[in-house]
């Protein structure tokens, strides 16, 4: 059986903060994100050419054929989302983080993997709320094609990635910079440090009941009777954070916390984290 590959420009794209506004309004924050989807990111997507690989709960995965089409899709999109956020109130606002990548792809039954959506996947992981982060090879086949300003965020070592990637950031006007560079650390096993203290600067709301399960179990391993706990649900319910919780108090307490991530194909979107 032959693979197709193909140069491609992927688009990654979720939703900063995704299961905070869905802890604290599930229904409204479903309603607003597909009026989003609908009226602003989807029309932006198809003026520029692209195809929408997949969705996954607050997640885009998308292709171009042309890079250039891809960054300007991406910051038409993060300038349309500064204006729609400007009255709504801070807690409340869905903000994309986007990363871009051009890389060669591997095309199976209309999805596309390889490390080329891969890197896609990480340098959106690498991006603050309302930013863009871009490899070095879109940098440097866009920097003179559109008007757009780039800020070196230099290279970075991202997860499941052989070599650092070079990172560039596109401001985009009316969204604040941030003051450094998101990193993706790994320790010598590739688990990533550093993550849980302090804690997450999102209030943790809407989870305290299995919060209280997971300090539990915790509470009997640390008494020395191992536990392995599963958090299972539909995406977007809060799993993340509530394990995030768990890790930060863990750590505080001097609990060693090790963070992984199991993806289920090479391409695939992360079904994560084990603690």
């Amino acid at each position: 059986m032959t693979t197709t590959r193909r140069l491609a420009a992927i688009l990654a794209a979720d939703v900063a903060g995704y299961s905070r506004l869905m802890g604290a309004d599930e229904e409204g924050t479903l309603e607003a994100l597909k009026a989003i989807r609908r009226d602003l990111a989807d029309p932006k997507i198809e003026e520029h050419r692209g195809r929408i690989v997949k969705t996954t709960g607050d997640g885009l995965l998308v292709e171009f054929a042309s890079v250039v089409d891809a960054v300007r899709c991406a910051v038409e999109i993060q300038r349309a989302m500064v204006e729609h956020n400007a009255n709504v109130p801070m807690e409340r606002r869905i903000e994309f983080r986007i990363g871009i990548n051009l890389g060669d792809v591997i095309l199976d039954e209309g999805d596309i993997y390889g490390d080329g959506v891969n890197i896609a996947a990480r340098l959106e992981a690498l991006a603050e709320p309302g930013d863009i982060c871009v490899s070095r090879v879109v940098r440097d086949q866009v920097q003179d094609r559109l008007d757009v300003a780039f800020d070196d965020r230099g290279e970075q070592r991202v997860k499941n990635i052989a070599r650092p990637v070079h990172v560039f950031r596109i401001p985009i006007a009316g969204q604040a910079p941030s003051s450094a560079p998101r990193t993706e650390h790994t320790g010598s096993e590739g688990a990533p440090r550093g993550n849980f203290a302090p804690a997450p600067a999102d209030m943790f709301v809407g989870r305290k009941h299995e919060l209280e399960i997971l300090r539990g179990a915790f509470e009997q391993a640390a008494a020395g009777h191992g536990r392995i706990v599963m958090l299972a649900g539909e995406a977007g319910i809060g799993k993340t954070r509530t394990a995030q919780e768990l890790a930060v108090q863990a750590a505080g307490e001097g609990a060693v916390v090790l963070w992984g991530r199991c993806p289920e194909e090479a391409g695939a979107p992360p079904y994560w984290p084990w603690v």
